[in-house]
């Protein structure tokens, strides 16, 4: 399993990364935040700090919340849990919490 932390997406903000849909179709989300979130409590073995990734898709509709392949150049392909959360002007936003 990889873990990747908040330093493999920082620098990524603004690129495109490819999700897998279920009808065997790709959509593009682009990375439009990557935050660190307070950390509270340091549990023994943590393997990383806690952090927020906020992806939009330009679509009319909303994708349920799951976990999605997604693939970057950069990255390769991993699994990440998104969930909608809010709906702008340019489609909608999913937040990826990672702690």
């Amino acid at each position: 399993m990889q873990f990747l932390g908040l330093d493999a997406f920082a620098g990524l903000v603004g690129e495109t990364f490819t999700v897998a849909l279920d009808h065997d179709g790709h959509a593009p989300f682009a990375l439009v935040e990557a935050q660190p979130l307070p950390m509270r409590h340091a549990a023994p073995g943590q393997l990383r700090a806690p952090f927020s990734l906020l992806f939009r898709h330009e679509a009319a509709i909303v994708f349920p919340q799951k976990i999605y392949q997604m693939k970057h150049a950069a990255l390769g392909e991993f699994g990440i849990f998104l969930v909608p959360i809010a709906r702008d002007r340019d489609g909608f936003i999913y937040q990826a919490v990672f702690n």
